[in-house]
């Protein structure tokens, strides 16, 4: 196969490889060496063996993101404070062809579904990202990860009840999610205790990702009262020293908030019947670094 032709072909099926890879390990840099690596492969293949590449692309990109999964998974549990998933940036554009896709393509991105897929096995959560958000028959998955269609359908049965399970059940309508975020950001800026705490439902949990590399919460806030205190006691002069966009990440409205043009948090809200559920925070700097060039 020419040199051009097999760029070609990787180009095409790239984007889909990284959101697979993205949504099995939840780092972005991570996705990328993955598919990086499986383009190393792809390259050194003989061609001629191969009748799908995108079966094959997405068996080597499945596997190697198993692999590194198992190997983050160790490592993560002596991870200092709460864990979250690297946020991206997900404006799908004019790429998805309907309301109902771009709904799924964010929904199995967001932070809570990320969160919630931690909790599967490696392969479970390969199985779920392959089929709930990408659709793929289980034939063709039980061939990418070289099991049975029925055992297939077996790590999908047992994927999709623990994330039904394990799933917060917020609201997904994006305009009332994105004038919440915008009260949210002027209740919190504003200074106003009693306007922050309006906002927020009386079981509304706190969620902060440093790493143990900045400051933030080192376990979950819970309960309206808590939440809004720490809020409030920690964006007082806040708008002196952050420069905050508004933009879409992980699926949905979110803060970036800026010291000298230099990504220093990430804020975003889940809403459920009018009022904020969950903040996540996220503050880690390896974890925003891929944010830099917005």
């Amino acid at each position: 196969m020419p040199t051009d032709t097999l760029t070609e072909h990787f180009e095409e099926h790239r984007p889909m490889l990284l959101g697979v890879a993205y949504r099995m390990l939840g780092r972005a840099a991570d996705a990328e060496d993955v598919v990086q690596e499986a383009w190393l492969r792809w390259a050194a293949e003989d061609r001629a063996e191969v009748r799908e590449p995108r079966a094959f692309l997405v068996r080597i990109t499945t596997r190697l993101a198993i692999d590194r999964l198992r190997q983050a998974q160790a490592r993560r549990e002596s991870y200092v404070g709460p864990w979250l998933p690297e946020p991206v940036v997900t404006d799908f554009g004019p790429t998805a062809p309907d309301t109902a896709e771009r709904a799924l393509l964010a929904d199995s991105v967001s932070l809570a579904v990320l969160v919630v897929l931690e909790s599967l096995s490696p392969l479970e959560r390969a199985v779920f990202v392959l089929r709930e958000a990408f659709g793929f028959p289980y034939a063709e998955i039980a061939t990418a990860l070289d099991r049975s269609e029925a055992a297939v359908r077996q790590l999908a049965g047992r994927a999709r009840h623990h994330v039904d399970e394990g799933k917060p059940r917020y609201d997904v309508d994006p305009t009332e999610r994105r004038d919440l975020t915008e009260r949210f950001l002027a209740a919190a800026a504003g200074g106003d205790l009693g306007d922050l705490l309006a906002l927020l439902a009386p079981d509304v949990r706190l969620v902060g990702d440093s790493g143990g590399k900045s400051k933030a919460p080192l376990r979950i806030i819970e309960g309206a009262d808590k939440v809004g205190r720490f809020l409030h006691a920690t964006s007082r002069g806040a708008g002196e020293i952050f420069e905050i966009r508004l933009l879409e990440l992980n699926g949905g409205p979110a803060l970036l908030a800026l010291v000298d043009g230099k990504p220093e948090a990430v804020f975003q809200i889940e809403v459920l019947d009018g009022r904020v559920q969950c903040v996540y925070i996220i503050r880690n700097p390896d974890k925003l670094q891929g944010l830099a060039d917005l």
